[in-house]
C-alpha cells in the first residue's frame, strides 16, 4: 500500500522537526514546546537560549528541482511567524520579552546525509 503525498509530507515534516529540535538542544537552546498551533498558524519549536524567547522556523527540503530549504522561507510566512510569536508572546508572560524568529533549514542530501543551517534572528520583527 502506497502513501498519499500528504502523508509523506507529513511524515518529512515531523522528522525536520524531530532533527530540528535535537541540533538545538545539542547547542543549548530547551526547547519549551512543539507544534504550537494558534489561529494564526503553527509554530515549529519554540525553545529559550539564554534570556531569548526563540520562535524557530523549520524548513526541509528533499533533493530536487525546487531550491534549498532557505530559499523556502517566504515573505508570506515571515509575515505569519512575526504574527504568531507575537500573539504567542502576549500570551505567555511569565516567559522572557526578548524575542527572536530562527530559521533552521535541513536539506536532505541524495546520500542520505543532512545539511543544517541555523539562521538566528532570520526574520526581523
Amino acid at each position: 500500500m502506497s502513501e498519499t503525498g500528504g502523508d509523506y509530507r507529513q511524515r518529512l515534516g515531523r522528522r525536520g522537526e524531530d532533527l530540528a529540535a535535537e541540533y538545538l538542544a545539542e547547542r543549548g537552546y530547551e526547547v519549551i514546546e512543539r507544534n504550537v498551533r494558534r489561529r494564526e498558524g503553527e509554530i515549529d519549536p519554540v525553545a529559550l537560549h539564554r534570556k531569548t524567547l526563540v520562535f524557530v522556523e523549520v524548513k526541509l527540503r528533499s533533493p530536487g528541482p525546487f531550491g534549498g530549504a532557505v530559499e523556502a522561507l517566504t515573505g508570506r510566512k515571515q509575515r505569519r511567524l512575526r504574527e504568531l510569536a507575537a500573539a504567542y508572546s502576549a500570551d505567555h508572560p511569565e516567559l522572557p520579552g526578548d524575542l527572536r524568529i530562527d530559521l533552521v533549514a535541513i536539506d536532505l542530501k541524495e546520500d542520505g546525509d543532512v545539511d543544517v543551517q541555523h539562521l538566528e534572528s532570520a526574520i526581523e520583527g
